[in-house]
């Protein structure tokens, strides 16, 4: 789908809060709230727009330790091995990658016990994989769920 200039700054509003009144969004960029709401029908329609969602603070629900777990996948298991891992409970993440690691998956535990029991009696525990890494995250000074939409897409 080709955006305009319209459609980026009803992104960017919907990014920075998706509470925002369409109303208040038309009133932004000086449009009718009728015109907001069927260009979002159109994004949503089209899979530029997957969902809604609140952002929750880990820490604040006894998620206190992230790690992100490199995993070799034994070939011909790919689709098997990711289907087992999207079923694990405390994996929020899991992308496919080049270089040393044919998977990343990025996982929240209360602490390090439970960090553990998810890697070594969850995860080690699963066929398919022949060799992991966990990488223990000690902070994150910045994380964005915003896209840059400012960017010109030119065909």
């Amino acid at each position: 789908m080709n955006l305009d200039d319209t459609d980026r700054a009803i992104l960017k509003a919907l990014q920075n809060d998706a509470r925002t009144p369409f109303s208040e969004i038309a009133r932004q960029i000086d449009m009718s709230s009728a015109t907001v709401h069927d260009r979002v029908n159109r994004m949503e329609e089209a899979g530029v727009i997957t969902g809604y969602h609140a952002n929750v603070n880990p820490k604040e629900i006894s998620l206190g330790i992230s790690a992100f777990i490199g995993l070799r996948v034994e070939q011909g298991r790919e689709k098997d091995t990711l289907k087992k891992l999207e079923n694990i409970d405390g994996i929020q993440e899991v992308h496919l990658t080049t270089g040393s690691w044919d998977v990343m998956a990025r996982v929240y535990a209360e602490n390090a016990d439970s960090l553990r029991e998810l890697m070594f009696d969850r995860i080690a525990q699963m066929d398919g994989f022949s060799r992991s890494q966990t990488m223990v995250v000690l902070g994150s000074p910045f994380e964005s769920e915003e896209l840059p939409l400012d960017i010109d897409n030119e065909e």
